[in-house]
């Protein structure tokens, strides 16, 4: 393949090298230094920066992906995955939210399933970052959407950035309702910065914080801290959720609600 054509920014270097990486599994740094016309400690600064976020692993000569709980997917497998427990989910934090609110939801598939239930409780205005959440509601009566604008990341379906971490921080919502890629030790973590800057974001406006977690999320590990579970008001978890798992979170004075099967 030949040089691309224009200039690209270095931002946009990284994440085309990223979604190559997704897509093949591999890139070699000879071909990428051919690519995109840069020196080859330049794609090696790529590269090292990649693998700090955990997007990679660094090999002789190129990189591949990595394990696949530090890598994102597509939107639709991320609903199939414990779609049963997020729907159990969803409908108990309904009952935490009241018409009239200030709503916000993040990237996140758990916030989607609460999503797909909103027109219950309409008149609403929903806080979020993420398009399949505005596309659900987007002709619902009664529920007003604002989308955090910024860059918009297709690997997520959502807008990360600092244009949307700045909106995110001018909002106020009664109630945000959040995920994230693991809980470990008392502390949520998420695969991925960009979508951890925005949830932080939307953390320091509401006034009442929300965690839901389905038991895969205290099976996982990721690489960026979110946030310690004692920053949320609730989390609430699905009845699936081993009981030691429970004991822990309320050892940890973490207020915890076992959704109902």
């Amino acid at each position: 393949m030949g040089q691309v054509s224009g200039a690209v920014s270095q931002q946009q270097r990284r994440e085309r090298i990223r979604q190559a990486v997704l897509a093949d599994g591999t890139v070699r740094i000879e071909r990428l230094v051919e690519e995109y016309g840069v020196s080859g400690m330049t794609i090696h600064r790529d590269l090292d920066v990649l693998e700090r976020q955990g997007w990679l692993r660094k090999v002789r000569g190129g990189a591949t992906s990595t394990p696949g709980s530090l890598l994102p997917r597509s939107v639709g497998a991320r609903r199939s995955d414990a779609a049963e427990a997020k729907s159990r989910i969803a409908r108990h934090a309904l009952r935490h939210l009241s018409p009239g609110q200030v709503v916000a939801l993040d990237d996140s598939t758990s916030g989607l399933a609460v999503a797909e239930r909103l027109g219950e409780l309409a008149p609403l205005t929903v806080v979020t970052n993420f398009l399949p959440v505005i596309n659900r509601l987007r002709e619902e009566d009664g529920v007003h959407v604002i989308g955090l604008g910024g860059d918009f990341h297709p690997g997520y379906d959502a807008f990360f950035g600092l244009h949307a971490a700045e909106m995110a921080g001018a909002l106020r919502s009664d109630v945000l309702l959040l995920s994230a890629t693991a809980v470990v030790d008392g502390h949520c973590l998420h695969r991925s910065l960009e979508s951890v800057q925005v949830k932080r974001a939307l953390m320091r406006t509401a006034a009442t914080r929300v965690l839901l977690a389905d038991r895969s999320k205290f099976e996982r590990r990721a690489v960026h801290e979110l946030a310690p579970l004692t920053e949320f008001d609730l989390v609430v978890v699905d009845p699936a959720t081993p009981r030691p798992v429970l004991d822990e979170l309320r050892e940890r004075g973490v207020a915890v609600e076992v959704a109902e099967a």
